[in-house]
C-alpha cells in the first residue's frame, strides 16, 4: 500500500510496497499529483507492467558509453580502436541525457545534424548501431530497465548510397604495379598482388603474421577481421611465390607498413600510374569480381574467401562487366 509523509512545508514523499517489488519513493510538491503516481505505481504492480526507472533517471548515456568502453571494448577486435571515434562523439552529443528521458527523437536529431555537416551515411550508420548495442547491453547485461524501450530501434537509418562499382581497367593493373615498383616502399607492389590475390582488406593485410601463413597447406589464418569472425582463406599459387621471396622480420609481421601507411603510399602510386578514382579498397572489389568470373567457384566458396557474412554484402562487392556477361549469351 501508498503511505505519505512531509518533507518540509512545500514537500510530500510518497511510498510504495509491494510484495515482490522493492519499494518505491518519489517525492512531490502536493498531496494530489503524490496520490494520482501511487495509484498508478500499484496497478502496474498488480498488473505486471511495472518497470523501476529510477536507476535510468539516475544514469546519463556518458556513463554507459564509459563504462561499455571500459568493459566492452577490451573485449572486441583491437580493443575497439575503430569504435572510440565513434563512442566518443555520441558521448559529446547525447551524453548528458538521461537514458529515462533518451527518446528516438533524439537519435534522430542526431542523425541528421550528422548528415548535415557531411558524414557518410555509413558512418552515421555505425555510430547509430553502436548506441543500439550499448543500450541493449544496459537491460540484458547491466540490469538497467529503459522505460522507452532501446530507442535505436524505432529510428529510420540513414539510406545508403549504391556501392562502388569501380574496376581495373585495360591496362591499368600494369601500370599500377610498374608505379608500385618505383616506389621508395619495397612493399607496396607485393602488397597489391597479395590485395588482388585474396580480397583481403587493408587492415587485414597490414596485420598479416607469418605465424598465421602456412606456406605448406596454402592457407593465410585471419585471426582479426571486421566482422569480427577469424576466417582462413586460401592463397593462390601467385600469392605463394610471392611470400617465398619475402625476407623475414625480426618482429614477425610480414609488412613494415601500417594500413594508414598502405593508403596513403597506394594513393601516390595512383597518381604516378594516372589512375583516376580508384582506392586501395577497390582491390578488394576487383578480387572478388574476378573469383565469381571463375567459374571454378561458386558463391559459398567466394564468401569463404572473402568473408562477407550476407549476400546482400558480397553483392555490393561483385561488379561483372556486362561485356562478360554478353560473352556468355548464347
Amino acid at each position: 500500500m501508498a503511505t505519505f509523509e512531509k518533507r518540509g512545508p512545500y514537500q510530500i514523499r510518497a511510498k510504495v510496497r509491494r510484495k515482490g517489488h522493492r519499494t518505491v519513493t518519489k517525492t512531490f510538491e502536493t498531496m494530489a499529483n503524490a496520490r494520482s503516481w501511487a495509484r498508478d505505481v500499484e496497478s502496474e504492480m498488480d498488473h505486471g507492467t511495472y518497470t523501476n526507472i529510477r536507476v535510468a533517471e539516475q544514469t546519463t548515456l556518458r556513463t554507459v558509453l564509459l563504462r561499455y568502453h571500459e568493459e566492452v571494448f577490451p573485449r572486441l577486435a583491437n580493443g575497439g580502436l575503430g569504435e572510440k571515434a565513434r563512442l566518443w562523439r555520441l558521448m559529446d552529443e547525447l551524453g548528458e541525457l538521461s537514458l529515462a528521458v533518451l527518446e528516438s527523437f533524439h537519435i534522430a536529431k542526431y542523425r541528421d545534424q550528422r548528415i548535415k555537416v557531411g558524414a557518410a551515411p555509413q558512418t552515421v550508420k555505425h555510430e547509430i548501431g553502436l548506441l543500439n548495442r550499448v543500450l541493449k547491453h544496459c537491460v540484458m547485461d547491466w540490469g538497467i530497465p529503459l522505460p522507452r524501450g532501446i530507442v535505436t530501434a524505432q529510428v529510420r537509418k540513414p539510406s545508403l548510397p549504391s556501392g562502388r562499382d569501380r574496376r581495373l581497367e585495360e591496362d591499368e593493373e600494369k601500370r599500377l604495379i610498374e608505379a608500385a615498383e618505383k616506389s621508395k616502399s619495397r612493399d607496396i607492389p607485393a602488397i597489391i598482388i597479395i590485395a588482388l590475390e585474396t580480397a583481403a582488406r587493408c587492415g587485414e593485410i597490414a596485420r598479416m603474421r607469418w605465424e598465421h601463413i602456412n606456406l605448406a597447406k596454402k592457407t593465410w589464418h585471419i585471426p582479426i577481421t571486421k566482422t569480427k569472425v577469424p576466417r582462413t582463406a586460401p592463397l593462390s599459387p601467385k600469392a605463394i611465390e610471392i611470400l617465398k621471396n619475402l625476407p623475414r622480420r625480426i618482429d614477425g609481421r610480414v609488412w613494415s607498413l601500417s594500413s594508414h601507411s598502405i593508403s596513403q603510399a597506394f594513393t601516390r602510386i595512383c597518381r604516378q600510374a594516372k589512375i583516376e578514382g580508384f582506392h586501395f579498397h577497390d582491390l578488394r572489389h576487383e578480387a572478388t569480381s574476378r573469383l565469381f568470373e571463375n567459374p571454378e567457384f561458386g558463391i559459398m566458396e567466394v564468401a569463404t574467401i572473402t568473408g562477407h557474412q550476407t549476400l546482400t554484402m558480397l553483392k555490393r562487392y561483385t561488379h561483372p562487366r556486362a561485356e562478360d556477361l554478353a560473352a556468355k549469351m548464347k
